[in-house]
């Protein structure tokens, strides 16, 4: 049985960048760029809280645990040094990361939050063990190009129904609305939890028109 439940904020999208936050991961139109451990949980920790002021005192508890022997200060400078770089921003006229002297540090532009991701159920709330966080690659059945991908439980339940009654203007009308995904075979997504039961996966899409959109796949449409 697939059932929901409110997760917090996996995605959150600024300038051309798209975050995933959890499996820490920085892209930019689709490409993912390396960031070090250090540099993405600071930015995660600034995208808490756009615009507002996040002093260094906050991300010392936040990152660096009071049992972490080394030089902070330094470590948080090197940290927003790289995070700058893989933003291309710079220490001046600064576009997503302001300095504040003495302070802490802004975020400065506009963030947007995946409200359909956040509200993405877990698929029977098991975590995917070894699988999970895993990239595949998307597989369609034979003589198709696409795969049809629910993006919620209540919409898995609602597909299912017209599909048992052959309803194809209704599939047609879920497609127009964006809540059955059509998603091109040879794609790639990565696996976020499974049904061990079902089979069926929360998968978050990486590649095409919906890239950054989680949805419903069959195990068996995915491969390695």
């Amino acid at each position: 049985m697939i059932t929901g439940s409110v997760n917090e904020v996996k995605t959150r999208k600024f300038g051309g960048f798209v975050v995933d936050a959890r499996a820490a991961e920085l892209y930019r139109r689709g490409k993912k760029i390396r960031v070090q451990h250090q540099p993405m949980q600071v930015l995660l920790a600034l995208l808490e809280r756009p615009g507002d002021v996040v002093t260094r005192e906050d991300l010392r508890k936040k990152i660096w645990t009071a049992d972490t022997f080394v030089d902070f200060e330094h470590s948080l400078n090197t940290a927003i040094k790289k995070l700058r770089q893989a933003l291309g921003d710079r220490a001046t006229n600064s576009k997503y990361v302001e300095t504040l002297p003495r302070r802490g540090y802004r975020f400065l532009a506009a963030v947007e939050t995946d409200d359909a991701a956040a509200a993405t159920p877990t698929v029977g709330l098991k975590k995917a063990g070894k699988l999970e966080g895993k990239v595949f690659a998307l597989v369609a059945e034979d003589g198709t190009e696409c795969i049809l991908a629910p993006v919620d439980p209540k919409s898995f339940e609602e597909w299912r129904k017209l599909v048992s009654l052959s309803d194809d203007v209704g599939i047609s009308m879920m497609i127009t609305q964006h809540r059955l995904l059509l998603l091109e075979a040879r794609k790639t997504v990565r696996l976020l939890s499974r049904d061990l039961a079902t089979g069926w996966c929360e998968v978050r899409v990486l590649e095409g028109e919906h890239y950054g959109k989680t949805a419903l796949v069959d195990r068996k449409t995915l491969k390695r």
